[in-house]
């Protein structure tokens, strides 16, 4: 029985902690929670800053955009030399062809050249759309824009606290933007207003699909590429897909709620 009981107290000695060893462990769980804490602000601070470069690099493209608009529009001369002459095809696919050279070259761009680049593609926008103060009353521009820019508001900040995962909707969306803009065009030669009325409102679903989409994207981007030169070449990518969903909502809407002048 002897040999028995003192191997029994022999194995809870050396179960037993000590007070001190309690100590030193608690001090490690603080330790490695504090880490944690800090590296979870570092994140959330370097992720804010990230989105709030992206608002704001959209935001001076937007003021870009519509101060070269206005400017155009209340100048005559300058209306019939780009509306009234060929020049109106350069104003129209310049845009289009702008985006293509920005996708393609952004990877051998320097941050500030790939800003630069989308600043003045917002401006090449303003000259595009000028046209629309030829067409609509300011009233009703001031309207279909505070609309764009509410839905937009509201569905950026949905994609970017919503914890639902929104890749799958990706490539429906690609898939109706692809569609849409292909019966756009056939629409081109019918002529068809009724047609022209649906694709808008389907216009709008998908761009305002787009902008959820796009807002969690680039929220999941910062989590691979941090605070990389890659990183913010991606947020003026990312600004510029954010400014083209709402410049689309813009219009689309523009389009199904303007008056005329």
């Amino acid at each position: 029985m002897r040999p028995r009981c003192a191997a029994s107290r022999a194995a809870r000695s050396r179960a037993r902690v000590t007070p001190k060893e309690t100590t030193h462990v608690d001090n490690l769980s603080a330790f490695n929670r504090g880490a944690a804490s800090a590296a979870q602000v570092r994140y959330d601070e370097g992720l804010r800053r990230h989105m709030l470069g992206i608002y704001r690099n959209m935001g001076i493209g937007l003021a870009i955009t519509g101060l070269v608009a206005l400017l155009v529009a209340s100048s005559p001369p300058l209306v019939a030399l780009i509306f009234g002459t060929p020049l109106k095809w350069v104003a129209m696919l310049a845009p289009l062809a702008f985006v293509f050279f920005f996708t393609f070259r952004i990877d051998r761009m320097t941050t500030a050249g790939a800003r630069t680049a989308f600043f003045a593609f917002a401006g090449v926008m303003g000259v595009s759309m000028a046209s629309i103060f030829l067409v609509f009353t300011g009233q009703s521009i001031a309207m279909a824009f505070f609309t764009a820019a509410a839905m937009f508001a509201g569905l950026s900040l949905w994609g970017y606290t919503t914890k639902r995962d929104l890749t799958g909707m990706g490539t429906f969306l690609v898939i109706g933007l692809v569609a849409v803009i292909g019966a756009s065009l056939v629409n081109l030669f019918l002529g068809s207003s009724l047609l022209q009325m649906a694709l808008s409102v389907v216009g709008v679903v998908v761009f305002a699909g787009l902008t959820a989409w796009d807002t969690q994207r680039l929220k999941s981007e910062y989590v691979v590429y941090g605070n990389s030169q890659a990183a913010e070449k991606l947020a003026v990518m990312g600004a510029l897909s954010l400014y083209l969903n709402l410049i689309n909502m813009f219009q689309l809407l523009l389009g199904l709620m303007g008056e005329r002048e």
